[in-house]
Formats: structure tokens, sequence, C-alpha cells
């Protein structure tokens, strides 16, 4: 049976069109525009004075034709804001109705799908950002990410699920993508298969994902994205917002009734209509042209001589402009792309080493140590869901260690979410912070959650361990003093951690009190 992707014609974009108008005359309000808006990955930004659009890009693959696209529309809509999220997409800020409709409409035109980009519907499919080109990796999964996220797409004007559901695919045990505790994840085997792990998430009460099966042919991965959407369907909770997500059915079921569910809607979309999916790899058939370089920014990709380019923005915001500017770079290179990470890095892939001298000469603006990698969701300043504003912290915090002059290993990467939902995934991070309140003379102060310990490596998952409540504006002294700590130490971070941690709880101690 043939499926095909919904398509946003002129009489639904004008609708869109007339509803954000009506919108930002007040003739709307603020959560009626976000339940309506939603479905085309646009929302209100706090305030209700302008608008987002979230661009999905499966398996964080963002080509030429795409990138062009994005860089013109940033030029033709003056845009001043952009994001690189933790699901891989792009975000585009601070626009007004024209731009928003626009870039929604030319971006179709693109391969660029903005449907499901927001309310109850299947998410952008998160694949590795080096997928078909990391040293080490079991086997390319990237195409099958393309088809599942083709799938997905169809069902967009399907009947309505709970809440929105996040499919994603790992090609080797750095997990970077979170497939043992998504709400589906295919991980790559070294024989070629698949295992597969259902109704994990991060958030409230989050879960390490369940073993579901082992061993899955690729090509039958639709089944099991079909099984998942239909107990979804049947066993998600439609009364309780808070409660309508993937994990929230285990604790309705059980663990042993939720596998039995699945495993019985498995059994149905297997005696159904024909899914198995057939996927030829592309192959890099680019030659090297014999320059090395290295780097703290360099990997080395699978092909010989062929080269990645990491490039972090802070807080994972770009200067709107480096997209134009990477595509005049990277314009006449023979298969060069880029992909979006789930950390908010964007890779430039399959270089040779003279086109890698020259995007590191164009993404000189980025982080130059793991600290300054940081996640951080886009915040409170912006999302009207945000408690706090995680791209000030990250910012102060940057501040404070540059000027204290630390070593580059000192600190590891941190991770900040503006509210519960865990959009800076502060629950794995080796040191989270998760926007809050702290009352202080009976008075409500911006705070954080501070959590050490978590691990995402798949076999070593493991949800951060909260260790109280600090001031938003202490938490650049808090870093800076354990930074110093390891440095006087003389071990990177990883090792000092291994062997202090209680001295880490008792610094933090200090600023929770």
């Amino acid at each position: 049976m043939e499926r095909k992707t919904p398509a946003l014609g002129k009489e639904e974009l004008e609708e869109f069109r007339q509803k954000t108008k009506d919108f930002y005359e007040g003739k709307i309000t603020k959560n009626d525009y976000k339940g309506y808006s939603g479905r085309y990955g646009s929302y209100a930004q706090r305030g209700g004075k302008c608008s987002m659009i979230r661009l999905r890009m499966a398996g964080g693959q963002l080509t030429k034709d795409k990138l062009l696209y994005i860089a013109q529309s940033i030029e033709k809509y003056h845009v001043k804001k952009a994001h690189l999220t933790t699901c891989q997409t792009i975000q585009l800020h601070d626009l007004d109705a024209d731009a928003v409709c626009g870039i929604m409409e030319g971006a179709m035109e693109h391969g660029i799908i903005t449907l499901g980009g927001g309310g109850d519907f299947p998410r952008n499919v998160m694949a590795p950002p080096l997928s078909g080109t990391q040293r080490g990796e079991c086997f390319d999964v990237l195409p099958y990410a393309t088809k599942a996220e083709e799938f997905l797409l169809s069902f967009l004007d399907a009947k309505k699920m709970p809440r929105k559901l996040k499919v994603c695919f790992s090609n080797s045990p750095d997990n970077v993508t979170h497939a043992t505790f998504r709400d589906l994840g295919f991980v790559a085997r070294p024989d070629g298969k698949f295992d597969v792990y259902s109704a994990g998430g991060l958030g409230n009460q989050p879960k390490i994902g369940m073993l579901m099966a082992e061993a899955v042919d690729p090509s039958r991965i639709l089944y099991y994205i079909l099984a998942m959407r239909e107990v979804f369907l049947e066993h998600g909770n439609y009364e309780q917002r808070g409660k309508a997500r993937t994990r929230f059915m285990r604790d309705k079921l059980g663990d042993e009734g939720y596998k039995q569910a699945y495993l019985e809607k498995l059994a149905q979309a297997e005696a159904g209509e024909d899914l198995t999916v057939s996927v030829e790899p592309e192959e890099i058939r680019k030659k090297a042209d014999g320059t090395r370089v290295s780097g703290s920014r360099i990997l080395e990709q699978k092909q010989e001589g062929l080269y990645s380019v990491l490039y972090h923005p802070l807080g994972g915001c770009p200067d709107p402009a480096v997209f134009g500017r990477l595509y005049n770079v990277i314009e006449n290179m023979e298969e060069v792309e880029l992909r979006i990470a789930p950390d908010e890095t964007l890779y430039i892939v399959n270089l040779t080493g003279t086109e890698a001298e020259k995007v590191l000469e164009a993404t000189q603006d980025g982080a130059q140590t793991p600290f300054e990698s940081s996640v951080a969701c886009i915040g409170s300043a912006v999302c009207q869901a945000g408690v706090r504003d995680s791209q000030s912290l990250l910012a102060a915090a940057v501040k404070a260690v540059r000027e204290a002059d630390l070593p580059a290993s000192a600190l590891p990467r941190v991770h900040i979410s503006g509210c519960p939902s865990s959009c800076g995934t502060h629950q794995i991070g080796q040191i989270g912070f998760r926007g809050g309140v702290r009352m202080i003379d009976k008075t409500a102060c911006p705070a954080f959650e501070v959590c050490f310990f978590g691990c995402d490596r798949q076999g070593e998952e493991r949800l951060g361990q909260s260790a109280g409540t600090m001031l938003q504006d202490d938490i650049p002294a808090f870093l800076v003093e354990v930074g110093r700590e390891v440095a006087a130490s003389g071990l990177s971070y990883a090792s000092w951690e291994k062997e202090n941690r209680e001295k880490l709880l008792e610094i933090a101690g200090k600023y929770t009190a």
C-alpha cells in the first residue's frame, strides 16, 4: 500500500496565515493558537509578539540545497536568531506572520517539512550525525531513519495520538540519539540487525526504555513503528496531558503487560499490509587529496583520508549568517553536507584535508572546550513553557569559566533545561541543571536543580542524581570552584570525578544549603 506524505496546500496555508493574523490581533487565545499551530511546526514565543518555526531534518541531514534555502530565507526575512535543537531540527525565531508563512511555503520545494514539528504528532526521526562516516559504527542507519520519517509523516492526518512520538536510530554504543530511552529506538548491532527498545524518555518521571526485540532484520522496521503507534493509540492517556507519553503506559499496564500489548500489535501489523523496506546504502566514493589535518574539531572518517569538522555554536544558537557562510564554503565541494547532532553540534562531513581546513576557518566562532560545547534549551526568554532562561545561565557560566582561565579538561559538557521537560537533556549529563525556583525569605528566586553522574552510553545508561537546588546567580561560581579543584589535581574532569564524587557533592552542598 502506497503512503503519501501530506502536503501543505494553498488553502491550508492560507488558513494558517489567517489564524496567525487573528492570533496577533487578539482574536484567538494563546492556548487555542498553540493547539492549532503546533501541527505546522510553529508556535508563538513568550509574550505573544512573534513566532518560531521548526524545520524537520530527518536524521539531522542538511543537504546543500536545504542549507541554501535556509540561508536565503534568513537573509530575505532578516532572521536574527536560530537554534539547533536536541531533536536535530533547526528553529528560526523572532519571526512575524509573513516570515513564518513564507518560510513554511518555500520549504516544501526543498524537501523541508514543517508539518508535525509540534503538537501531538510523530516528531523528527533521529539518527547519529556521523552515520555512514563514523569509524567503528555497526552500520549506516541513516537510510532507515529516512524511511521511518517518510512512514511516520503519512500518519499526520490519521487518528490523533495522545501526544508526540519520538523515534530514533543508533549506530554504535555511543548512543548519541538516546535510542535506548526514547519512545521507540532501533539500536544497531555488529551483525547488521537491530535491537528494539520502547517506552523510555526523559522529562517528568523518566525511564530507560524496555528491550522489546532482538536481532530484528532492518527490512522490518516499519512493522515495529506501526505497532508502537497502535499501542499508543489504544493505551495512551488522552485525559491527562502530563501522563500522555509512552513511558506512562508502563505504569498503567506494568512492564510485562506493556510488552504483551506491544507484541500483540506487532503481530497484527505483520499480518497486515506489506511494510518491508529495501535500502541501498549510499557509498561515499570521494577520493582524498592527500592533505592530512588534525585538531580538536577534526574527526577522521572511516573513508580513508576524509574528515568531518565539528562546529558547536554556544548554546546551540549560531549566528544566522553562518548558514550562508557555510554554503559559500562547501558549494562546490563534492558530496559534502551538514549533519545536526542531538547535542546541538553541526558536523560538516565528507571533506578532504584541504576542504577541512577551509571549513575550520569558517567556523572559528564556536566552542573551544568540552564545557563550551554544553547543551542548553532555548529557554524561557523565548519558550512559553520555559521556567528559567537556560541560554543566559550558560552565557554567564562560559564567561566566568573563561575569566578563571581553567584548563580545557577541567570541566565537562553540562546540560541545561529551562523546565522539567528536559529539552536540554539535563538528566543524562555528568552535570545537569533543571530550571525551577528557590524560596528565600518567602520570595521565589530564579534557581536550577543540579544533578550529577548521568550517562547515556549504551549499556551504562544512568539518570542523574539530584543534589539540591542552586540559585541561578551562584551557578557560575560553583562551576569555577569545581574546575579549580579539578585543575589542581592535574586530572581531567572524568578521571577526577571517579575518585572524588563525595568531594563534588560537598562543593555542591555549599551552594544548595
